[in-house]
Formats: structure tokens, C-alpha cells, sequence
């Protein structure tokens, strides 16, 4: 079981990281300053296509090693602190893989659900991998909390757009993370639906303690609702060398 954090250290800190993507002779390099994310915060990170958000869910999801890096550290529970920085360094593969497991969440633009698998299972899936006991106990009430027990028992597309999304959702969190990203989850519904999502996630953050990191192109879907916004100044260096800047918060 995740014990919550209740110091004042942040679940989430990243100083003067790097990442440099090279593909046929053109150069695209993005640039972190300073990136702090406490407990019970909902961030979002908003920007156009090709600015690097993209790149930055990679880095902050464990699945792309930065370039260069200063600082790059998760803090789990009062007593688990993690160098990332350090592990990326040393190769330390399991060590990253088990982080990624047992800490992040992720919710994909399209949900990214299982198919040939219900509801119920799909929601099951990260407590299964993770071993963790009343699983079911737990799936059961947060569907409920989301308005989709009664989805339990369908495949997914059998749902409507935004059922999807909200168990695409209800799947990332069903393992008690820590840290929970979210590609997009607005992209597949209409505005109403995208609305609800957002709070559902501004909610959730502060009603369990979690860190949540979306990323958007709709800066007025959450400049109401999000604790932190941040943004891109991208500069075009030279034809093929194009340099992005994450992340100055926006106003």
C-alpha cells in the first residue's frame, strides 16, 4: 500500500534537463530549466504540435533518456527517494522499469485500452501486474466514483467516447501511483465532456494525494482549473536546428 507523502518534499523535480532529437540531418533539442511538481497538484503542460511535448512526456514516462541532466528526482513516500538521474547514468533498467510499474500512470489520447478485455479487466490490469490485494474492492469503488460501474461487464467499444476516457483514466489510477500523466485525454470527446474530464482530474489530485501532469494544445480547457501551466518558447535556430524551451509558466 502508498503511503502518502505529507512532507514537503516534491513528487516530481527536474533541473536543467536536456533531451536532442537528431533525424536525417535535421536537430530538434529541448530544454527544461525547472520543473517542480508537489502532491495534490494538477499541471498542465500546454503546447502546439511539434513544440516537444511529446518529448517531454517520454522523458517525464522514463521511456527516453535526457542528454544531459543536472537534477532529475521522484519522491514516492517519506522514505523512497529516487535519482532518476543516477539510474538513466548507470543503465539501471529494472530499477526504471519498476518505477514505471509501480509510481507513473499514464492515459493515452485514445484511452488505449484492451480490446478483447472488459471494462473490469482492463481496470485490472495494472493491480494485477503489481500484485496488489482488494484490487477489486478498489476498481469497484472508483467506478463508481466516476460514473461507470455499470460499464464494468462491456468491452470497450461498446463505449461512448467519453466512457472510454474515463476508464482509460480510472485504469492509470487503479494501482494507487503517485504520478500520473495524461497525453491529450481530451482530444477524442466534445467540449462538455472535456470540461468534466478536467475537473474529474483536478479532483482527483487533491482528493487522493496525487501529482497529475497533462498535456494539452487547449489552454482555456485549463487555465481555470490547473494549479500550474506551463508552456514552450520555441526558436528556430536555423533550417534544420529547431530548439524548444519548457517550462515558463503562463499566465
Amino acid at each position: 500500500m502508498v503511503v502518502a507523502i505529507t512532507s514537503t518534499l516534491p513528487v516530481l523535480e527536474m533541473q536543467q534537463v536536456l533531451k536532442t532529437r537528431e533525424h536525417a540531418g535535421s536537430r530538434f533539442r529541448l530544454s527544461i530549466p525547472e520543473l517542480t511538481v508537489y502532491a495534490g497538484e494538477f499541471v498542465a503542460v500546454v503546447g502546439e504540435s511539434g513544440c516537444g511535448k511529446s518529448t517531454l512526456l517520454d522523458l517525464l514516462a522514463l521511456i527516453s533518456k535526457p542528454s544531459s541532466v543536472q537534477c532529475y528526482r521522484m519522491t514516492f513516500t517519506e522514505n523512497e527517494q529516487r535519482d532518476v538521474a543516477g539510474l538513466w547514468s548507470s543503465n539501471d533498467e529494472n530499477a526504471l522499469a519498476a518505477i514505471r510499474r509501480q509510481h507513473l500512470g499514464y492515459v493515452l489520447q485514445t484511452g488505449g485500452l484492451l480490446p478483447y478485455l472488459n471494462v473490469r479487466d482492463n481496470l485490472l490490469l495494472p493491480v494485477r501486474m503489481n500484485r496488489l490485494p482488494d484490487g477489486r474492492r478498489r476498481v469497484q469503488e472508483m467506478a463508481q466514483r466516476m460514473g461507470v460501474a455499470d460499464c464494468l461487464h462491456r468491452l470497450p467499444d461498446s463505449l461512448s467516447g467519453g466512457q472510454r476516457q474515463r476508464v482509460a483514466i480510472l485504469r492509470a489510477l487503479s494501482h494507487s501511483p503517485r504520478l500520473v500523466l495524461a497525453d491529450e485525454p481530451t482530444a477524442a470527446v466534445d467540449k462538455r465532456r472535456a470540461r468534466l474530464i478536467v475537473e474529474d482530474f483536478r479532483a482527483l489530485a487533491r482528493d487522493q494525494g496525487l501529482s497529475i501532469i497533462m498535456v494539452t494544445h487547449d489552454l482555456d480547457l485549463v487555465r481555470s482549473v490547473a494549479d500550474s501551466t506551463y508552456g514552450f518558447e520555441v526558436t528556430q535556430v536555423s533550417d534544420n536546428d529547431i530548439q524548444s524551451v519548457c517550462c515558463k509558466e503562463l499566465s
